[in-house]
C-alpha cells in the first residue's frame, strides 16, 4: 500500500518545522478484538487508568503497573462493542455497549451501566438500560454544570437496509440518583445514517459540551439548549471518524476519516463566512478507524493522529506547519505493530506530554505509545 500525502509544502508558507515525533511502544496486554477504549481515574488515586471493552470482557488497567482487573464478562452472547468512562463528583462512572451485530437493525444491541463495588478491582454490577439496535459508540457528555448524560450512538437506524430508512437515533440518558430506577432518555439526533462515531467537545464558554457526530450525510454539531437538542450540519462529506483541535492562531479544525471505514483523511477549517473548508491530507489506507487530536509535539498547536486496521495497518501524525493550518506534515508512528481498532490521547505519566493508547484488532494487542519528545 502506498499512502499519498495530498498537500505539498510551499516554502513561503511554512514556518520552522517542529521536531519529528518520538514515541516509545509498550505492549501491556494481548486482547481479543479491543473494540473500545476509555481513559479515567478508576481507583481515585489521581492517575488516569485505561479501560477496555473487549470482545467478551470489560477490564481496566491500573496505572502505573497496568495490572488488569476484569470487571464484567459476557454481558450479552454477542460481542461487547464500546465503553464510556468519566469521573463525576469523585466517582468513576462506566457504561458499556454490547450485543454487537450491525446486520441486525431490529433486535441487536445492549446498553449497561456498571455500578462499582467498594473495591473497583472486583466485578461491577451490570444494570441493563433501554437501547436502540446496533449500539456502537458512547460517551459521557456534560450538559450543564452539575449533570453528565450518557450519550449512545447506534450505527444504523431501526429497520435500516443498505444504510437506508429511518435515521440512527442517538440517545442521551440522564442518570437518576438510583441507577436501577428508570433513566430519562432524550433523542439527540435521528437524521444521520451510518453514524460511526461521536465526540464530546466544548465550543462555548460555559461548562456544557456539544457533540460532534459523523454520518453518511457529513458532520453534525449537536447542542443542548433550553432542555432540548438541536442539530446543525457542518459538512456534507460522508464521515466515519472525527475529532476537533485548535491551531496556533486559535482557530478550530476538524479532523476526519472519510467515509465509514474509509480510505481518506481530511481537515476542515472555517473561512471568513464560517463555512467549513475541506483539505484532504491522506488517502490510500484501508479501514480507517480512529482519530485523536492533541498537542503531542508541544508546539502550541494541536496535531492529529489517524489510524487504520486494514492491509498495511498504521498510525500517522499530521502536523500543521503554519498557524492557519494550510500546510501539514505526515509522520509515521506505527506500521505493522498494531492494526488500529481504537485509540485515545492522554497524559498517562503526568509529564505534560500526551501519550497514545491503542487497541489492535487483527494484531490482538494493547499498546501505549509513550511520548518521548
Amino acid at each position: 500500500m502506498k499512502l499519498t500525502p495530498l498537500l505539498t509544502l510551499c516554502p513561503l508558507l511554512v514556518l520552522a518545522a517542529p521536531a519529528e515525533p518520538k514515541f516509545r511502544l509498550q505492549e501491556i496486554d494481548k486482547v481479543s478484538i479491543g473494540y473500545g477504549l476509555a481513559i479515567a481515574d478508576v481507583d481515585g488515586d489521581g492517575k488516569p487508568d485505561i479501560l477496555l471493552a473487549d470482545q467478551h470482557t470489560v477490564q481496566w488497567y491500573q496505572n502505573p503497573t497496568w495490572k488488569k482487573h476484569v470487571i464484567a464478562e459476557n454481558l450479552t452472547k454477542l460481542d461487547h462493542v464500546c465503553i464510556a468512562a468519566q469521573v463525576v463528583d469523585g466517582k468513576c462512572e462506566v457504561a458499556v455497549g454490547a450485543g454487537w451485530n450491525p446486520s441486525d437493525t431490529v433486535n441487536s444491541g445492549a446498553v449497561f451501566y456498571l455500578k462499582a463495588p467498594a473495591d473497583p478491582t472486583q466485578k461491577w454490577e451490570a444494570i441493563a438500560l433501554p437501547h436502540e439496535p446496533t449500539v456502537h459508540r458512547m460517551q459521557w457528555v456534560q450538559v450543564d454544570a452539575k449533570r453528565w448524560d450518557l450519550v449512545v450512538q447506534p450505527l444504523h437506524g431501526r429497520g435500516n437496509k443498505n444504510a437506508s430508512g429511518a435515521g440512527a437515533k442517538m440517545l442521551a440518558y440522564e442518570k437518576p440518583a438510583d441507577p436501577k430506577q428508570p433513566w430519562k432518555i432524550t433523542v439527540v439526533n435521528e437524521v444521520g445514517h451510518v453514524t460511526h462515531n461521536l465526540h464530546a467537545t466544548r465550543w462555548g464558554q460555559g461548562p456544557d459540551q456539544q457533540i460532534l457526530s459523523g454520518s453518511k450525510e457529513g458532520i453534525w454539531l449537536n447542542s443542548f439548549k433550553a432542555g432540548a437538542w438541536t442539530n446543525t450540519a457542518l459538512t456534507n462529506v460522508p464521515t466515519g471518524e472525527l475529532r476537533d483541535g485548535k491551531l496556533a492562531n486559535g482557530q478550530r479544525f476538524l479532523a476526519t476519516v472519510e467515509p465509514f471505514h474509509g480510505t481518506m483523511s481530511a481537515v476542515y477549517t472555517q473561512d471568513a463566512d464560517g463555512k467549513w473548508i475541506r483539505q484532504q491530507l491522506l488517502d490510500g489506507f484501508k479501514e480507517g478507524h480512529a482519530v485523536a487530536c492533541a498537542d503531542f509535539l508541544g508546539t502550541g498547536s494541536d496535531q492529529y493522529a489517524v489510524g487504520w486496521r486494514g492491509n498495511d495497518p498504521g498510525i500517522r501524525l499530521l502536523t500543521p506547519l503554519d498557524a492557519a493550518g494550510k500546510t501539514w506534515r505526515t509522520s509515521t508512528l506505527t506500521t505493522k505493530e498494531i492494526a488500529v481498532e481504537d485509540f485515545k490521547a492522554a497524559d498517562l505519566n503526568g509529564d505534560g506530554k500526551p501519550d497514545l493508547i491503542v487497541a489492535g484488532r487483527q494484531t490482538k494487542n494493547l499498546l501505549i505509545l509513550w511520548n518521548d519528545r
